[in-house]
């Protein structure tokens, strides 16, 4: 069994940036790798962001491409979304999982207004 908690979410302005955290519990966190997702009101989740099991390869949807940055700290069994350039379409609940495992978070709001 995996626990998985995320914070940071907030409400900010457009241009604005804001650091995502997850803390894993409960398995061989650095044997995994960890992803991002988001779901919008009245639309399907969507994936944001990888990270392979030792931080060295990772992966953007195109909408966040140069503008998030994923990382981890496997001492800390912590993942993380550095999000700038914020904008009013990243709106958004966040959802921390180990990728390709039915694994997730409850979630950290992240609203955005121009």
């Amino acid at each position: 069994q995996v626990q998985l908690v995320e914070s940071g979410g907030g409400s900010v302005q457009a241009g604005d940036s804001l650091r995502l955290s997850c803390t894993a519990s409960g398995r061989s966190f650095s044997d995994y790798a960890m992803a991002w997702f988001r779901q919008a009101p009245g639309k399907e989740r969507e994936f944001v962001s990888v990270i392979n099991f030792n931080g060295k390869t990772t992966y953007y949807s195109e909408p966040v491409k140069g503008r998030f940055t994923i990382s981890r700290d496997n001492v800390k069994n912590m993942v993380f979304l550095q999000m700038d350039s914020l904008q009013p379409e990243d709106t958004a609940v966040y959802y921390c999982n180990v990728y390709g495992y039915n694994y997730w978070g409850r979630g950290t709001q992240v609203t955005v207004s121009s």
